[in-house]
């Protein structure tokens, strides 16, 4: 079990603790912030909302725009970059919209 891995390391260190850990051929169990990390290297995520299970599946099926954005209360948008989910974000308004002069990347 691995509580959030790579918090304070640079991206090289991430990815390769992430390879290095994937190489194991073991089941691990991590908790993760960062949806890109899970998205490219969990078989399978599953995402909390308030302490309950909102989802549980493989990353491709499950981090969606909409479960992302309704979860984590942002407005999001999903791309696919060789193959792996790419999230951008940008807040909402207290009305519920996007937040006027944001731009999702």
């Amino acid at each position: 079990m691995l509580d959030e891995p790579t918090n304070h390391l640079d991206i090289r260190h991430q990815l390769d603790l992430l390879e290095l850990v994937r190489d194991l051929g073991i089941t691990v169990i991590a908790a993760l912030h960062s949806l890109d990390l899970a998205a490219a290297y969990a078989d399978t995520v599953v995402v909390l909302d308030a302490g309950r299970i909102a989802a549980a599946g493989p990353p491709r099926e499950v981090l969606t725009g909409e479960l992302v954005s309704a979860v984590f209360e942002v407005e999001c948008t999903v791309d696919t970059v060789a193959g792996v989910p790419r999230f951008g974000f940008r807040p909402r308004s207290t009305t519920g919209g996007p937040v006027p002069g944001t731009a999702l990347p």
